[in-house]
Parts: C-alpha cells; sequence; structure tokens
C-alpha cells in the first residue's frame, strides 16, 4: 500500500515536470496542474491561489469550481481559510470548512458543496508565494499520508513558480512574482539616500529541477551532499579549537548538532522517496522549520533559525554547485540586501556601495557604524526584502524615512531623484563654507567636530571642516577581526588615525562592547536588557587586560603628540576613578620602561546615564573634558528603548524636561571650568545642534556629512535671540520648544 501511494505521488511529480518542460502559456500549466492533482488524489476540487501583491491571494487556477471565478475572485492576506494559510504559512484540515473561524463564503465559486478542506501553503525558505487547496463533496478529513504528499506537491509548484512557469499567461491579469513594486518600511540606522541596483549578499540557490526521477539516485546524492556539508563543520570546529576559544567553540558544537541531526536527513531522505529532487527536499524542510519556529515563543529556538538557514544553503549550495560567487556582476550604483552582515564583510565591499537594506540588525550595531563611516544610507528591519529582491532589481533607499521602494513605479522614481538632487545641491553649498567658523550673527561660535570609527573617516576631517575628531571608536578594530587583536596592531592603527589627522585633536573613546556590539570571539550574554548590562566600561573594569592593553597601544602611538582618552558608560564616580588609575599606571609603568610618552594627556569620560549629572563636583572636577552621549542618554532619561519603533520617535530632543537636564549638565561643568561637548544623532540635526548651543555647548560632535548643514544654520541666525526664544517657551510653561524654535526659525 505504502508502495504504491509512492509510486502515485512519483507519477504526479513526473507529470508536473513534463508540464514543467512542455511549450504553452502560464494559465495552460495551471490548469492543467490543477486537474492533474485533482485526478491523482480523488479529490473533487483542486485550486491554486497566488499572490498578486504582497496582501492579495488571487485564485489563478481550479479544477471542480467555477471556471468564471479564476481572476475574479481574490482575499486578502489572513482573509477566508485560504488567508489564514498563507498568513500563517501552516495548513488547515477540516471536514467541515464553513464551521471554521475565519471561513470567508464566496458564492462566484460554487465550493459551498465541499465541506472538506485542506489548504497547504506553497512557500520557498520562508516566501510566501501562494496556496494549493483540494476539497471534497464527502465530509472527510485528510489523511497523514494525504497532506505530506501535497506538502512535497506544493513544494514542486514553488519552485515552478521561482522560476517564472506560470508567467506568460494568456490572462493579463496573472500575478507577476518578484514584477510588482513594493514599498517597505524599516528602521533608520543610517540616514541619506540612494538609487541603484540589488545586490545580494547571499545570491538565492535556483533549484532547477525540482523533481527527481531516480530516487535512489537522489538519495545518494543527498548522503554525498550531508557528508561534505558536515566536514566543512567539523573543520570549523577544529580551528576554533586551534585558537583555544571556548566560547566559540560552543557557538559552534550547537551548530555541528544540526548538521549531525539524523532526523533532519531522515526527513529529507523521505521527500525524496515521496518524488522530490535532493536539493528540493533540502528547500522542503527548510522552509516547514522555518514556519514551525518562526510561530515558537521561545527566543533560543527562533535564533537557532538562523544556524538551520545557513546549514541549508550551506547544502543546497553543494548540492547545485552554486557557490557564493555566482559570477554574476555587480550591477550600476549596487545596494546590499542582506539578511544581516557583520562588520568586516560590508568593510569588504567599501565605498563601492551606495547602500544598504538588511532584514535584522540595530541602530547601533557595528554595521550601523560602518555604514556612517561609508556615508551611505542603512535602514535595518526591512522585513522580506531578502526573498522579495531579485539581482539587479531597481530599489531607492530613503534613510532618512527608513522607507525602501523596490522596483518603483516611475513617478515615485522621478520624486526621489528630485528629492536627491536637491540634497547633492545643498552639499555644494556647505563645500563653500568649509574653511568658515561655525560663528552665529551674534558673534557666537561654536566648535563643529566629527564622529570617526575607521581610516576611511579621516579624509572627511579635510573635507568637512571639522575642527577635530570629537569621538574615534575604537570597538571597530576588535569587531572585524575573530580574535583579539596584538597591542602593536592597536599602537600602530592608533598611529596612523593620530598622523592622518595633522595636528587637529583626536577624542580616543575605549572598547564600548557589549549590548548591540558582541565579540565574534566573546560569548553572548543572555541578558534580558543589554542597553542597560554588562557594557563598556563595565567590561573594560571586569577584563583589565584588555583596557590595559589598549591604553599601552594608545601611549606609545601618541608619543611626541597629544593624548585625549574617553572612557564610555561611566555611570558612577567610582568607575571613572578606577579606570583613571588603570591610566595612570599604564603611564608609569610605559615611562618605567623607558619608552617616550606623549606630551599632553587629557582624560575625559561619556555622559551617558542620568546618574552622571548628579555626581559629586569632584567628579566634573577630575575630569580634563566631559562629553554627552545624546544617544543612550535620551533613551535612560525618557525610559524609551531606541531599537524599539513603538517608543524610539514618541520622546522629543526639545522637550523642556530633557534640555533642563542638558542645562543642569552644562552648569555643573561650567561650575568646574571643565569643556563640555555633545556627541549624537542630534547633535548633526540643525534645529536640535542650535538649540544646544543656545543652551550653552559649545563644542558639538556629529558625522561629517552633517556639518555643512549644521555650520550653515548656526552662521545665518543670532544664538542670543534663540536663547530668549527658549526663554519665552520655558516661561509660558511649555512642555516642549520644537514649534516655537521652528516658528522662529521660519521667520528669520
Amino acid at each position: 500500500m505504502h508502495d504504491r501511494k509512492d509510486s502515485d505521488s512519483r507519477k504526479l511529480l513526473r507529470r508536473l515536470k513534463e508540464i514543467l518542460a512542455a511549450a504553452g502559456g502560464g494559465q495552460d500549466r495551471l490548469d492543467q496542474i490543477t486537474h492533474h492533482i485533482a485526478d491523482s488524489m480523488g479529490t473533487d476540487v483542486c485550486s491554486i491561489y497566488l499572490f498578486r501583491d504582497p496582501q492579495t491571494l488571487e485564485l489563478c487556477a481550479t479544477e471542480g469550481l467555477r471556471a468564471e471565478a479564476v481572476h475574479q475572485t481574490r482575499l486578502r492576506l489572513g482573509e477566508g481559510l485560504v488567508g489564514r494559510v498563507a498568513r500563517a504559512g501552516r495548513n488547515i484540515n477540516t471536514e467541515n470548512a464553513p464551521a471554521e473561524p475565519g471561513f470567508r463564503f464566496m458564492p462566484e465559486t460554487g465550493e459551498e458543496v465541499f465541506p472538506s478542506f485542506l489548504g497547504v501553503p506553497i512557500q520557498r525558505v520562508g516566501e510566501k508565494l501562494g496556496v494549493l487547496v483540494v476539497q471534497c463533496r464527502e465530509a472527510r478529513l485528510f489523511s497523514d499520508d494525504e497532506i505530506y504528499g501535497l506538502e512535497v506537491v506544493a513544494m514542486v509548484l514553488a519552485e515552478m513558480t521561482e522560476l517564472g512557469a506560470f508567467q506568460g499567461s494568456q490572462s493579463d491579469s496573472m500575478p507577476q512574482a518578484h514584477r510588482f513594486p513594493l514599498m517597505l518600511r524599516g528602521t533608520t540606522a543610517q540616514e541619506g539616500a540612494a538609487e541603484g541596483h540589488v545586490w545580494l549578499h547571499e545570491p538565492r540557490v535556483v533549484v532547477a529541477n525540482p523533481v527527481g526521477d531516480d530516487p535512489e539516485k537522489e538519495r545518494a546524492r543527498l548522503h554525498e551532499g550531508v557528508a561534505m556539508l558536515r566536514e566543512s563543520v567539523d573543520r570549523m570546529v577544529g580551528a576554533a579549537d586551534m585558537g583555544g576559544t571556548g566560547d566559540h567553540t560552543e557557538i559552534l558544537e550547537t551548530y555541528r548538532m544540526f548538521a549531525h541531526s539524523r532526523s533532519w536527513l531522515k526527513r529529507m531522505e523521505e521527500d525524496i522517496r515521496l518524488g522530490l529532487s535532493a536539493e528540493a527536499a533540502v528547500e522542503k524542510e527548510q522552509s516547514s522549520a522555518r514556519a514551525r519556529m518562526e510561530m515558537s515563543a521561545d527566543p533560543y529556538l527562533r535564533d537557532r533559525l538562523h544556524d538551520l538557514d545557513d546549514l541549508s544553503n550551506r547544502l543546497l549550495r553543494i548540492l547545485t554547485g552554486q557557490g557564493r560567487d555566482t559570477g554574476a556582476e555587480m550591477p550600476e550604483r549596487p545596494i546590499l540586501i542582506a539578511r544581516n552582515i557583520g562588520p568586516a564583510e560590508l568593510l569588504e565591499y567599501g565605498r563601492k556601495l551606495k547602500g544598504v537594506v538588511l532584514e535584522e540588525g540595530s541602530v547601533g550595531s557595528h554595521a550601523a557604524v560602518v555604514a556612517r563611516a561609508l556615508t551611505i544610507p542603512l535602514v535595518i528591519h526591512a522585513s522580506r526584502i531578502t526573498t522579495e529582491a531579485l539581482n539587479g532589481d531597481p530599489i531607492l533607499i530613503d534613510g532618512d524615512q527608513g522607507i525602501v521602494h523596490l522596483r518603483p513605479e516611475e513617478t515615485v522614481a522621478t520624486a526621489f531623484r528630485d528629492k536627491i538632487a536637491m540634497q547633492a545641491e545643498a552639499q555644494n553649498r556647505y563645500a563653500s563654507l568649509r574653511n568658515l567658523p561655525a560663528t552665529a550673527t551674534c558673534g557666537t561660535t561654536v566648535q563643529l567636530y566629527m564622529n570617526a570609527g575607521l581610516m576611511a573617516d579621516l579624509p572627511s576631517l579635510e573635507g568637512s571642516g571639522a575642527e577635530g575628531v570629537g569621538l574615534f571608536r575604537t570597538e571597530l578594530q576588535f569587531l572585524i577581526r575573530n580574535h583579539v587583536p596584538r597591542r602593536g596592531e592597536l599602537a600602530q592603527l592608533y598611529r596612523r588615525v593620530i598622523d592622518n589627522s595633522h595636528g587637529k585633536p583626536v577624542m580616543f573613546r575605549t572598547l564600548d562592547i557589549g549590548s548591540d556590539k558582541v565579540l565574534p570571539y566573546m560569548k553572548p550574554q543572555d541578558e534580558p536588557n543589554p542597553a542597560m548590562g554588562w557594557r563598556a566600561i563595565r567590561v573594560g573594569l571586569d577584563k583589565r587586560g584588555v583596557l590595559r592593553m589598549q591604553l599601552q597601544a594608545l601611549i606609545r602611538a601618541s608619543v611626541g603628540r597629544p593624548l585625549h582618552v574617553m572612557f564610555p558608560f561611566i555611570a558612577d564616580i567610582g568607575e571613572y576613578e578606577d579606570a583613571y588609575r588603570i591610566l595612570m599606571q599604564e603611564m608609569s609603568r610605559e615611562q618605567r620602561l623607558g619608552h617616550e610618552m606623549p606630551t599632553d594627556i587629557r582624560v575625559g569620560a561619556m555622559l551617558e546615564t542620568p546618574s552622571l549629572a548628579f555626581a559629586p563636583q569632584r567628579f566634573f572636577e577630575m575630569c580634563d573634558f566631559v562629553s554627552i552621549g545624546g544617544n543612550d542618554l535620551k533613551q535612560f532619561f525618557f525610559a524609551a528603548d531606541r531599537e524599539n519603533e513603538r517608543v524610539r520617535r514618541r520622546y522629543d530632543t526639545l522637550n523642556t524636561s530633557f534640555l533642563a537636564l542638558l542645562e543642569q549638565i552644562i552648569a555643573r561643568c561650567e561650575a568646574a571650568r571643565v569643556p563640555l561637548s555633545f556627541c549624537g544623532e542630534d547633535a548633526g540635526r540643525p534645529v536640535e545642534a542650535l538649540t544646544f548651543a543656545a543652551l550653552g555647548l559649545r563644542r558639538l560632535s556629529m558625522r561629517p556629512a552633517s556639518i555643512g548643514p549644521v555650520k550653515h544654520l548656526i552662521r545665518r541666525v543670532s544664538i542670543a535671540e534663540l536663547r530668549q526664544v527658549i526663554e519665552d517657551g520655558k516661561a509660558q510653561g511649555l512642555t516642549n520648544l520644537r514649534r516655537p524654535i521652528t516658528e522662529w526659525l521660519a521667520r528669520q
């Protein structure tokens, strides 16, 4: 009995393969497919629904329902049983469809006489393509064997859809996969706008032949591929052992466990037995596992999805011979699309890229820092971009709004090009201000510094007109390696940074890791709130060997020149005292060893927690300078996670409560006669920057591209007059000063 079912399944799949190979339009193929599925399974109805756009399913072919309903019946995602199958990516099997929650009666189809319903998603590695449905007059549940067989057929349909088998239909209304314009909303991680073409970081593997003619041959191919996969994973674990990084080895051991999973292999063998090729079997199990794991409430299981995806993709590349390097040429104005990407990989692409779009990532991640250094827009959390985009697709990124337009309509593209042209024109105007001071009409001058983290940033020091580097992020050199960098390597790099600053000051922030910046050779900490956890100076004081090594490198790099060191995320005066003491010990040690010393050393702290605003006055007197870390200070002041889109935009920097905190910090620094700067995204926003200057801040540090717009606005207005606008607003009891400030600016 089992053998007969296997034979029927393989016979049906071979027939589908013949339909795929035969000449004819897409509609002909769909009609033949529904007929053969209904005939093979002995059902009264077989229907195929495909996505017309990301939110709409369309009945594209049917055997058993009314023919006039084809291309007329449409359902929203989640609507009716078909919409529910599509949204959840899971089967629905019922003997009484009208009694099911969410059932929608569609009189135009004539389906009311078919109570039995089995709907299976047509999906490919998380990409929803449609729904395959069979129905019967007889009220019954479909068996596990029937469900499994229909899932195998749905997998072949998914591959046929991807290969374009149903395009070129006789009907103009046929949905066109990967052809319709698509707008995706994500999160801004780096501002800017760019137009270009898609370049996939990991190109999709194309399964050209989803049906296997010889199950034994396909099974042998699968076993050979799995053996090669396991060998490569074992080599990775062995290499990690040689490196002595126990935590990293532990992560890879979990990865190896997946590769050696017997149940994974057994499920793929079963798919092959029913007629799939080896690679189609891998994709079917990858798609099924994604659907199951994405529904899980367990964050550990959801994280393991990446391991399973990576293993499946490696195995697919082995079986198809399609390596990461497909031989495809990078298009003009490439915009990188990826699920996620590490800093080293992003740096390899370098300035060839015009922008980056990620499905994952975070606004403070090292990929975001690299994107800022490369001055290219970055949008993160762009759901499904890797499954929707194809290499070479036209794409627009609006990093200011966090919006991506894939295959945009011409009207959208025209408006977007106008925006880019206006930005380019403005940048040309700002270039003429490069060598002029940021002096307001009232005579007040504000010093504008830039943020940096790479050698690639430093040409911007001259080009932007920055007066120095207000923040040099040292963690990138740790993040782009798979081991702790050596002291000599760091000293050489820091020396080149100082050389290339041509006498302008560089504020080196010591290692700021933790939160969303996890070193690849360091075990991730399972913290419920990493932004408030073990990070920055807390890591440095617990891992003093690394902090001491970095300080030694900075001292040796600054020989014969001044050195500025800044400790991050100080929340308590004791942390600053400990860090300061370690630095002084290293200075003494270097002197005892007879090494030449910096001509001067200035030590400061980043004020990123509200607690430090209330520190004893002794703290401010100990510091040679203080820098407000605006991004963190704001999220902790408002208790609003800056990674959370629901809350991060709810609170405004020009809220009078937050401005009052800044005024208190300014007053305390003035009393201690310690220089104060503001560093963060808000420093690069002209209205916010002008407001900070009116409060009394005389040094702002921002990304290089923001210096021109900020300087342009400062030079056009009176900071003294704006100060009066702020005082008037506070006297009126306003809780937010954005409106009176922008109205005043409009009158200038």
